[in-house]
């Protein structure tokens, strides 16, 4: 079992940005791959960066390519998401995302991953 706690969410106005964290607890971090995921109201939660366990792989969305990155911290046990250049269409309430597995993969569906934060949310004023 892991625990994953997301940090980081607030208000921001358009072009801003900001840095959301996921801390993780329980087994090896460095075992899980890791995915940020986001959900609107009224809309389906949606995918928006992946890395694999090692760091070796990602995935973006194509609505955040060359605005949003992820990095992990394998000593910290903590993934990032870093947001810039945000706009009104980014709010969100955004969740991270974990999945044991030894596949060096990015993982882009919500199906494969197996734990959950509670989300955080993220409000882009314009």
């Amino acid at each position: 079992q892991v625990q994953l706690v997301e940090s980081g969410g607030g208000l921001v106005q358009a072009g801003g940005s900001l840095r959301l964290s996921c801390a993780t607890s329980g087994r090896t971090f460095r075992s899980y791959a890791m995915g940020w995921f986001r959900q609107a109201p009224g809309k389906e939660r949606e995918f928006v960066l992946a890395i694999s366990w090692s760091g070796s792989s990602t995935a973006y969305a194509d609505s955040v390519k060359g605005r949003f990155t992820i990095a992990r911290d394998n000593a910290k046990n903590t993934v990032y998401l870093q947001m810039n250049s945000l706009k009104p269409e980014d709010t969100a309430v955004y969740y991270c995302a974990a999945k044991y597995t030894s596949r060096l993969v990015a993982l882009t569906t919500p199906l494969e991953y197996d734990y959950w934060g509670q989300g955080t949310q993220v409000t882009v004023s314009s």
